[in-house]
């Protein structure tokens, strides 16, 4: 797995360091599933941020302007409405297979953790394309993923364009 120092060298310092687990135990009990690690320490490590000006990630402390919870309640409906299921390889949700919104970015990407099969089974990444009906499943944990965006690498999400220099990140406003 990579570690946050793998982040930390191309994204630059978090400052957040977010400590008290009471949000993750919180949301974690509300879907009935736990989040990986790798996802949980990016997040508290960064909080709700922008990447490049693309790329959306929230941490779950309720009193954030813009908190995970919410917004996962929120995908979670709009993804299980009629017509939008059909874009996806799989219901969204917290049970074994399904898939769990965790991220968005600003050019109609939305970015989800599959939930294990099973205990020893690893969490895996899907994006889905909202302005087409392709998605792409990412045999990668969430970090491995991150790392590879970060790299310019061709992961849907694609930051080339928007961070020619260096990956940048700012806190939500």
């Amino acid at each position: 797995m990579v570690a946050l120092s793998e982040i930390q060298a191309l994204l630059g310092d978090p400052r957040f360091n977010w400590s008290d687990p009471a949000p993750w135990i919180e949301l974690e009990r509300e879907f009935g599933v736990e989040f990986p690690a790798d996802f949980r320490e990016i997040v508290n490590a960064y909080g709700s941020i922008v990447i490049n000006g693309q790329l959306y990630l929230e941490h779950p402390a309720g009193h954030l302007l813009h908190s995970l919870g919410g917004t996962i309640r929120e995908d979670l409906e709009f993804w299980r409405a009629g017509d939008m299921a059909g874009f996806l390889p799989a219901p969204v949700g917290a049970s074994p297979g399904e898939l769990m919104p965790v991220a968005s970015a600003m050019t109609g990407e939305w970015v989800f953790l599959r939930v294990p099969d099973g205990p020893s089974s690893p969490w895996r990444v899907v994006v889905q394309e909202l302005d087409s009906p392709a998605h792409t499943l990412y045999e990668m944990t969430f970090s491995e993923w991150l790392l590879a965006y970060l790299k310019g690498e061709d992961v849907t999400v694609c930051s080339r364009n928007l961070a020619p220099d260096r990956p940048f990140w700012e806190f939500m406003s």
